[in-house]
């Protein structure tokens, strides 16, 4: 077995689990990452992956990899920079372990992410919203759970990770009305929820689960925790139906995440202070939530009424010569 092998186990039981005790997400997305790249490298060099060397990963390999990533596969330039966050990570490793191979690790530590286009954030309209929220049927059993999945994740901007892994006894119901959640960064939070909230919610857990260790929104059948990909596409196929009676969300891609922003839209509409914002959606730090600032419309309209106009009047060029006028009416 070559020197890849071992190292790279180790850098999953050893480093990621024991010594930084990474979430389940994050070994997910490196395992991927590898998974990927393993393929890759049996395609490009006909070796089994078992018979990998270090030197097969080489920096040219790895930027390789990468711009298949983009082309062939069309991953978008954030992925491509989290799958090489995932083998900077392992190579970080691999420096301690391999001190002979030290000019080959640092050649490919040395390969920058890639700079990206930061636009707007999109959000939904109230009017989109409660198109939205009338596209599940609620006379089914589906219909129900999505409507309620909708409704929690609109009020409260919990990220999809944080929606799949609600069970019953994360929900309150009583005074002081809340959902708990262990967000990113393994930071657990609380966030309120509206009486209305708090009723579709309740109507809903009477219809289904009785342990508190159920999941609020298993999949149909199974009664398993919907998976991350379900939700993505239970969002897109409503927002589809949605846009038959509202046509303004036609021109939107609505995923999960357009939600979590258009709760936080719907904060910061309603006057309520970045800080706030960011401790309700379990952002680190302030700046993550300054993005909400520059999509707010309203917002930099009310400061351009309390500016005083320059004084200029309105006029329009006229050509001080009669040749230059016939020349610009050509």
């Amino acid at each position: 077995m070559s020197s890849l092998a071992p190292t790279l186990e180790g850098f999953f039981t050893e480093r990621l689990m024991r010594q930084r005790h990474a979430s389940p997400n994050t070994v997910a997305a490196y395992r991927d990452t590898f998974c990927l790249l393993l393929g890759y490298l049996r395609v490009t060099t006909g070796k089994a992956p078992c018979r990998l060397d270090l030197q097969d990963v080489d920096a040219p390999t790895v930027a390789g990899f990468l711009q298949h990533l983009e082309i062939t596969r069309h991953n978008g330039i954030r992925t491509r920079n989290a799958r090489l966050s995932a083998i900077h990570s392992f190579f970080q490793y691999a420096a301690l372990l391999h001190p002979e191979h030290a000019a080959l690790i640092q050649r490919v530590l040395a390969i920058p992410e890639k700079r990206f286009d930061t636009a707007l954030v999109s959000y939904l309209t109230l009017p989109e919203i409660d198109a939205l929220l009338a596209s599940p049927d609620r006379s089914t059993w589906t219909g129900q759970r999505d409507y309620t999945l909708l409704v929690l994740a609109v009020q409260t901007g919990l990220r999809v990770s944080e929606l799949v892994g609600l069970c019953r006894q994360d929900v309150e119901l009583g005074v002081g009305a809340h959902v708990r959640c262990r967000g990113k960064g393994r930071k657990e939070r609380c966030t309120p929820i509206t009486k209305t909230t708090a009723g579709v919610l309740r109507t809903w857990m009477r219809t289904q689960g009785s342990s508190i260790d159920d999941p609020l929104f298993p999949s149909h059948g199974t009664y398993r925790r919907l998976t991350r990909g379900a939700i993505w596409r239970m969002v897109a196929n409503h927002a589809a139906t949605a846009s038959r009676s509202c046509s303004s969300l036609v021109a939107k891609h609505v995923t999960p995440h357009v939600l979590r922003h258009t709760a936080a839209m719907t904060l910061l509409h309603a006057g309520v202070d970045l800080a706030t914002i960011a401790l309700w959606l379990g952002h680190e730090s302030i700046e993550s939530t300054n993005v909400y600032l520059h999509a707010d419309m309203a917002l930099k309209e009310r400061a351009l009424a309390r500016t005083a106009p320059p004084s200029v009047r309105a006029g329009r060029y006229q050509a001080s010569d009669e040749l230059l006028a016939f020349l610009d009416h050509l």
